[in-house]
């Protein structure tokens, strides 16, 4: 691959889901225009927009990409902080066409916003090159696991290349084409965060190989963040607090830890300023 972008850390300091000063500063709209998915997740029903990795505020409708850049225009000329467009959602942003004429369309009206990802990983390294083309400069990629005997209790299923992967066929896939992708995404020049969703006598021990290996490998930040039960996890009770707090203290050794982002939505936009003038991204932290 070629025509690549240079490495932008600078995007960190306007980015809300990479920087604290960011986050209080700057706002990002999520765009719901990625309704198919290619991986089946033990903690997603598959019924709507997955809570566990693009928060609570679930995408209403699907935007076609042109009403999607209708929004960018319209949101955009109200509020003048805004500084990232992401798409997140519903279902996996790679594993949809409209993500990139979305994104293709954005870029040529607003070249100077951050153009930003999260996906889980499976079709990164294959869409990488259409990714930079289309002026993305930052991703979030969801891993949740570093063994194959983890990554199966996960995922059950992956569509991969026209075809349907299940158990540790599945598994494997996901796993060798992540890492595959985060590297890439890192070569690139690309500002990449993980997100892990911890769930509890599952994953547990994995998450600080996760961390150590994303941040060996050059990633920016790591987002742990708690399961909500549902699909085949719903009898699994979300860890505690404490607990979530005491993993981001270990792994904040080996990788940068986001300990201010809360759970929000993936059709959320702006700036939200409580009460009290305290001002958060009303974003999506997946």
């Amino acid at each position: 691959m070629n025509n690549y972008v240079p490495h932008a850390s600078k995007l960190i300091t306007t980015h809300p889901c990479f920087s604290k000063a960011a986050h209080n500063s700057f706002g990002r709209i999520c765009l719901p225009v990625a309704r198919d998915c290619n991986i089946q997740c033990g903690y997603c029903t598959r019924k709507c927009d997955c809570i566990n990795e693009s928060g609570h505020g679930l995408a209403s409708r699907i935007l076609s990409p042109t009403e999607a850049l209708e929004r960018v225009m319209s949101l955009t000329a109200q509020n003048h902080r805004i500084s990232v467009i992401c798409i997140a959602g519903p279902g996996d942003s790679l594993a949809n066409e409209t993500t990139f004429e979305t994104l293709q369309s954005i870029y040529q009206q607003f070249p100077n916003l951050i153009l930003c990802i999260s996906t889980n990983g499976l079709m990164l390294h294959d869409r990488l090159e259409a990714l930079v083309k289309v002026g993305v400069r930052a991703l979030t990629i969801t891993i949740n696991a570093v063994t194959l005997k983890t990554a199966e209790k996960i995922y059950s299923r992956a569509f991969y290349h026209g075809k349907w992967f299940e158990g540790r066929a599945a598994a494997d896939i996901i796993l060798m084409k992540q890492w595959q992708g985060f590297l890439n995404a890192i070569d690139a020049g690309m500002i990449v965060k993980v997100n892990t969703v911890l769930i509890p006598e599952v994953n547990d021990q994995d998450i600080t190989f996760i961390a150590e290996h994303a941040g060996h490998l050059g990633a920016d930040a790591m987002h742990i963040v708690p399961l909500i039960p549902q699909g085949e996890f719903k009898h699994i009770k979300p860890p505690a607090e404490k607990e979530i707090l005491k993993l981001r203290e270990q792994c904040n050794r080996l990788i940068p830890q986001i300990n201010y982002c809360k759970e929000c939505g993936s059709n959320d936009c702006g700036i939200k300023v409580s009460a009290d003038g305290t001002a958060s991204p009303n974003c999506n932290a997946r």
